[in-house]
């Protein structure tokens, strides 16, 4: 394990460190005397421990700075007296002088607090040379029992990390499909509505429905209707390009994120999604082949939509129960006046209720990109 130190101090400090620590391969050592510089060192790429020389201008400032922030509170921070005035005053003070310094620098924000007033002189010598030191100050016995102690909670930390994103990884997956699940969606959709509006691009949303699905559960079993869910999300998920997001919204319901997709290009991948559905019956096993359809509605994000796209997920909704009511099988679409085939973030263009039933065809060559050629087209993923 490859640890980070930032020493906060002048040369003159570091080179009193050991050479346990300097000439260590799996350390990294950087050292900076300005406080600004640190902070901005901390908050790009926080290093697992710091050394802070207490005689430095803005020691203190640093701990106290580094107490305050949350997300850092796992950085181990050692300061080192080294000030000749708390040094020499120690050796006439009682012991409990000593140990209201301590509890004063632990409550600023250290970690531990070492006194380092007998570093060896000869301590430069020694990491010029191969050989190790027969001999350690008490400082630096403390320092390294101190650095032990810092890696195993970088190691903790390292693997709570670790299983945090494991956890977050199986909490935003849903189970059976292996899609993202419902929790998800609340997370990334308010993400793409803010990408869309920032850039003034058009995001597109589809949702749809296994017609008759609880015929499949009745007549066949969960188990096989389970087995079909997991080959409709695959197939979803396999004539989408890869900036579009599937999700199973609940039960036999599913919802597809389109970025940078008009209302007429979600018409196309709805269709085609229908079509590929109706036309490939689903193998469960070796005698049994289910055909079934799907009925979708597809949206598009309007000015006045709520940053959470509670808006857009329910015009979307109420496009999918009307293609339900008009006789499944079928997609009924919103489609926005578009000025020059360009979206305007901030226009007045209204949703128009465009349904098309189950036997319209969209044929491939009329399909217009609309001059975004960067982003590929929709219509060149395989249907398979």
């Amino acid at each position: 394990m490859n640890i980070s130190i930032l020493v906060f101090g002048n040369d003159k400090f570091l080179a009193t460190l050991p050479s346990q620590i300097i000439g260590a391969e799996n350390f990294s050592i950087e050292a900076t005397a300005n406080l600004q510089m640190a902070q901005s060192r901390i908050k790009v790429d926080s290093p697992d421990l710091i050394l802070v020389q207490s005689s430095q201008n803005d020691s203190m400032q640093l701990c106290s700075w580094l107490k305050e922030q949350t997300k850092l509170s796992w950085i181990y921070c050692i300061l080192l007296e080294d000030s000749p005035e708390l040094i020499a005053q120690r050796k006439s003070q009682p012991w409990e002088w000593e140990l209201e310094m301590t509890s004063k620098a632990l409550r600023l924000g250290a970690d531990a607090y070492i006194w380092y007033g007998d570093t060896q002189e000869d301590s430069i010598r020694q990491r010029k040379t191969d050989s190790v030191p027969q001999h350690l100050s008490a400082s630096h016995r403390l320092l390294l029992s101190q650095l032990t102690v810092a890696l195993r909670k970088v190691q903790r930390y390292q693997d709570l990390m670790k299983s945090n994103d494991m956890l977050s990884t199986i909490a935003l997956a849903d189970s059976l499909t292996e899609l993202n699940n419902r929790r998800a969606l609340e997370w990334d959709l308010p993400r793409q509505i803010k990408k869309a509006r920032d850039e003034n691009s058009p995001l597109s949303l589809i949702i749809l429905d296994v017609d008759y699905f609880k015929k499949v559960n009745d007549n066949h079993g969960h188990l096989v209707g389970d087995r079909l869910l997991k080959f409709l999300s695959s197939r979803i998920s396999h004539n989408l390009r890869i900036q579009d997001t599937a999700f199973r919204y609940g039960g036999e319901e599913f919802v597809i994120i389109l970025p940078d997709t008009t209302p007429e290009e979600a018409d196309v991948v709805a269709h085609r999604i229908k079509n590929i559905v109706q036309d490939n019956p689903f193998a469960i096993n070796s005698t049994l082949n289910i055909n079934v359809t799907i009925s979708l509605g597809t949206a598009c994000l309007l000015p006045s939509d709520d940053e959470q796209g509670l808006n857009l997920l329910n015009r979307a909704d109420t496009f999918l129960l009307q293609a339900k009511s008009k006789g499944r099988n079928r997609v009924v679409s919103c489609s926005n006046t578009m000025q020059s085939n360009t979206y305007v973030s901030n226009s007045a263009n209204s949703c128009l209720r465009n349904e098309v039933n189950g036997n319209s065809q969209i044929q491939s060559g009329s399909y217009i990109s609309h001059n975004r050629t960067s982003q590929p087209s929709h219509l060149k993923i395989a249907a398979g």
